[in-house]
């Protein structure tokens, strides 16, 4: 790291509950930074302290006063300065204000900077076990229960799982609503992560919604992607009859392949195998 920030913004991801997350870069470019703009000055103040890091200047910047504050500070950088953009947790501008000060500056020709780390989403996907792309992030619902639902249903066609937050207030009718405009899909509640009792929760959506923990602390919700259960079971299927037609190629009366079949396919017994094979005999 330079021993002074070239002018410019520099986006500064900050841990999402876990403080030995933070980057030493992170913590470098505060340290340097000319005035450090956050969504909560106290909480960005408290973090800086924690962390040992003695930050020059905090203004804040949130969705009330971003449009009034984003003209100055493009000024400020144009005129040779350096400033922090950091959130309340996680990488700024994802579900939290920055989008209209980045777009300023991009316009205006002043330098952004991502200094990367933390991400909730992200972190949610990595350790979950749905897959992890395509994926679509969502933010926050709208609080309208028609408007999620519409949203729901404008996204959930795409072959890709969906991500969004969610308050633990709203996090029943928000599982039902997915349910009943999603369908049966493989899905994730994830909370509290890397804190201590970080936890990921593993159902069908029609099992989360039908039985919704009562949960505390911050909630990212996966979603898998549409047909993925259906498409396990056809895999399954799929799988069943490559094994019976290799049997069946090896030679054998239909009981024998059964019993061979039923001991390369856990799960399936030899008795159902049977019937299959009698059942194509006769058609």
């Amino acid at each position: 790291m330079e021993e002074r920030l070239a002018p410019g913004l520099y986006v500064v991801a900050t841990p999402i509950g876990n403080a030995a997350d933070m980057s030493p870069r992170a913590a470098c470019v505060l340290a340097q930074a000319d005035v450090v703009l956050a969504e909560d000055t106290r909480r960005a103040g408290l973090l800086c302290k924690r962390l040992g890091v003695d930050a020059a200047r905090f203004v804040s910047l949130h969705e009330h006063n971003e449009a009034e504050r984003a003209p100055q500070v493009v000024e400020r950088l144009l005129a040779g300065g350096s400033a922090a953009l950091v959130s309340d947790a996680g990488t700024p501008l994802l579900s939290d204000p920055g989008y209209r000060l980045v777009a300023a500056c991009r316009e205006a020709g002043a330098r952004v900077t991502p200094v990367p780390g933390p991400c909730s989403f992200a972190a949610a996907l990595s350790a979950a076990g749905l897959p992890p792309q395509p994926f679509v992030f969502l933010g926050f619902l709208p609080r309208g229960a028609a408007q999620v639902r519409g949203l729901l249903a404008k996204f959930g066609a795409l072959p890709a799982t969906l991500c969004f937050f969610e308050r633990k207030s709203r996090l029943s009718a928000t599982l039902d609503a997915a349910f009943e405009v999603l369908g049966e899909r493989r899905a994730c509640i994830a909370r509290e992560l890397t804190k201590i009792h970080e936890e990921f929760i593993l159902a069908p959506l029609s099992e989360l919604s039908r039985s919704c923990p009562d949960l505390r602390g911050e909630i990212t919700v996966l979603v898998g992607p549409p047909g993925e259960i259906a498409d396990e079971k056809m895999s399954e299927e799929a799988q069943i009859e490559a094994v019976l037609a290799e049997e069946a190629k090896a030679g054998g009366k239909p009981r024998e392949i059964a019993r061979r079949a039923a001991a390369r396919l856990p799960g399936v017994n030899a008795k159902t195998l049977y019937a299959r094979l009698a059942g194509e005999d006769r058609e």
